[in-house]
């Protein structure tokens, strides 16, 4: 069997995680968050994740470069012979272009770009009604799981609060960021045949599935 080799695309709130993790368990593939390998890279103190620790200290961007070091020297792994998922990488044209010079260095090459479109007003709907607990970081959902008590915790009785990254305003900011880097890309992974689109306003399960015939019919076209 082929390797899968996948990207996850889409707005904040579409439910990347959440389809990355069943992606994981499904086809027992390595999830890689951008965020959690730079963290494990410098947790580990190879010499890569040390020079994107020089960078973090500072309170800087890591740059490109070495982000893409860190994914070339993470898909080498033992656990992700088979293939694996990214999320979180990469935001623009450029870092496409990057990654994908990467990976033919590694003689390899990406499977599908999926990316979960959602409406604008769905992320509001979704990212806009979630509740943060103050102590534990315990998340709740004015519509989709709410809290016994309005504006408590079930769990430690703490108050629960909007965060900040959650109010409409900025919400919406990080929605116009994302379609004014997201649509060169798009267009850059379609134009390399690659681009699948999949309808996230759906429930998880739906989405899922979906996904899942996405993967198995390139899967059989890559047999004929």
């Amino acid at each position: 069997m082929s390797e899968l080799n996948l990207i996850l695309l889409g707005p904040p709130g579409s439910g990347k995680g959440t389809q990355g993790e069943r992606l994981q368990e499904d086809f027992r593939l390595p999830y890689y968050a951008t965020g959690d390998i730079l963290r494990s890279a410098v947790k580990e103190g190879t010499e890569i994740g040390l020079k994107a620790k020089e960078y973090m200290d500072r309170g800087d961007l890591v740059p490109d470069e070495v982000i893409i070091e860190i994914i070339g020297e993470r898909v080498q792994r033992e656990e992700a012979q088979d293939g694996f998922i990214l999320d979180g990488f990469p935001r623009t044209v450029p870092q496409s272009e990057a990654l994908g010079k990467e990976m033919e260095d590694l003689e390899r090459k990406l499977s599908a770009a999926l990316l979960i479109e959602v409406s604008d007003e769905e992320v509001v709907r979704r990212l806009g009604g979630r509740r943060t607990c103050a102590a534990n970081g315990h998340v709740f959902h004015i519509e989709f799981n709410p809290p016994k008590e309005e504006g408590v915790c079930d769990l430690d009785g703490s108050e629960l609060l909007v965060r900040d990254d959650d109010r409409p305003e900025v919400i919406k900011r990080r929605l116009q960021q994302f379609h004014e880097k997201t649509s060169p890309l798009a267009a850059y992974y379609d134009e390399k045949g690659i681009l699948q689109h999949v309808d996230g306003d759906r429930p998880p399960d739906v989405v899922a599935d979906e996904i899942r015939g996405t993967l198995a019919t390139i899967r059989r076209e890559e047999e004929i």
